[in-house]
């Protein structure tokens, strides 16, 4: 810790005279071309590493290097990402834990629709993670579980404005998850992939709000070959294949100057193993800029998908997120505080034992302070708590709670 303190006042001097330096931010290539690279160091004391009910405290350093980039064209631009993450544990943890991840993303934008008006607008995504089981797997997507896991994800979506209120597109996505199992140390999870195509539709009934329609049908692959009781589950036709569609409406845009949102209701059908589910749905996402220091967000969702928890089982999950920040000191601190929640369900079992509910919580505060444009330092405070319930006999040893200090720096060109 004193080692760390040293550090984060050694480079608050260096910046003093690197602030006075004007060079241009990032790296320059050509007159279109952008990258930013930066190296982050931070330690972290955990009081729960391993998430569970007997608690084992530990402490780790990372460091990550990386890069983002930009590339403006005439009416088209790509953004994307490049990052290393290496974990290195103390108190007995270091041959378990020490670990890396790495990944990379792209974002290709291309519209040919000046100032909001008719045309067209494309959007191409893609993104590949390696993540170590000690990442923080709450702001990872919700998940909420922490194992050493590979994601990768690609989607597209092409929109068209035909008229001046009428506008609608299509979309389309590939997603794979799947974890690292080693069953003959601990239980198995189960990754799964999914691919989706749909569309939307959405009328303008003012200059704040759309009118908005969306469906998809999507399928489903659970990953049961990773296990040992695959076997098994061949032989009593457990199913690893499912599928089902999701219709929601609403409304989206501006409810104010500064209020954007999106709030959309409807319902799923969901089938898995022979057996089918409906259930309400919802996405909702919103951001409220209150004043120009103070900034609010909401969102939530309801899907189905094939359990990571227990093979031969669907999962109805609920996440929803709020968050807060403040920026001060001329917008050199910032301050953010968010909530997070996921509940998980099991409405389809093959095996009795496997039906249980997951409730996850997560509170967290953090401050961030940008010395100048090379240099910020960072520290938060995080606390999380876990719930289980129903059968399977995981009460008492998945009932946890768990909270983690980190402080660290950023050097960004």
């Amino acid at each position: 810790m004193k080692r760390i303190i040293t550090a984060l006042a050694l480079a608050g001097a260096l910046a003093a005279g690197a602030e006075e330096l004007d060079r241009p931010s990032g790296i320059q290539i050509g007159t279109r071309m952008t990258l930013n690279p930066y190296v982050s160091l931070s330690f972290t004391h955990d009081s729960n590493v391993d998430s569970v009910n007997k608690k084992n405290d530990g402490q780790s350093w990372t460091v990550s290097p990386g890069t983002s980039l930009t590339y403006k064209g005439g009416n088209w631009g790509l953004t994307g990402q490049l990052y290393y993450q290496y974990h290195a544990y103390s108190s007995g943890y270091s041959k378990q834990l020490n670990q890396s991840s790495w990944g990379e993303s792209l974002t290709y934008n291309w519209s040919n629709a000046q100032g909001g008006g008719k045309g067209w607008q494309l959007m191409l995504t893609e993104s590949y993670r390696f993540i170590s089981q000690d990442d923080d797997a709450m702001s990872d997507g919700g998940r909420g579980i922490g194992r050493d896991r590979q994601q990768a994800d690609v989607s597209g979506a092409l929109e068209r404005r035909f008229t001046d209120r009428f506008h609608g597109g299509v979309n389309a996505s590939y997603y794979y998850l799947h974890y690292d199992n080693k069953v003959n140390s601990y239980a198995p999870l189960y990754g799964w992939t999914r691919w989706s195509v749909g569309g939307q539709v959405g009328y303008v009934v003012n200059k704040w709000s759309d009118l908005l329609l969306t469906g998809n049908y999507h399928g489903y692959t659970q990953d049961n070959d990773s296990n040992k009781y695959y076997e098994w589950d061949k032989v009593h036709n457990i199913k690893d294949r499912s599928k089902g569609w999701t219709v929601q409406g609403g409304f989206g845009t501006h409810a104010t100057e500064r209020i954007t949102y999106r709030v959309l209701v409807g319902y799923s059908h969901y089938e898995y193993c022979n057996h089918s589910d409906n259930a309400p749905t919802y996405t909702i996402s919103g951001n409220w800029k209150m004043t120009d220091n103070w900034n609010m967000m909401l969102m939530g969702s309801r899907y189905y998908s094939p359990s990571e928890t227990a093979r031969g089982s669907s999962a109805l999950t609920d996440t929803v997120s709020w968050g807060l920040a403040h920026s001060m000191v001329r917008g050199k601190l910032t301050a953010t505080f968010d909530l997070a929640y996921r509940r998980q369900e099991h409405p389809y079992n093959t095996y009795s034992d496997n039906d249980y509910r997951t409730d996850i919580g997560t509170a967290r505060f953090g401050l961030n302070y940008t010395i100048n444009r090379f240099v910020g330092v960072f520290g938060s405070l995080e606390y999380q708590k876990s719930w289980y319930s129903g059968q399977g006999g995981l009460t008492s040893q998945y009932d946890y709670d768990r909270w983690r200090a980190t402080v660290g720096m950023r050097l960004t060109y």
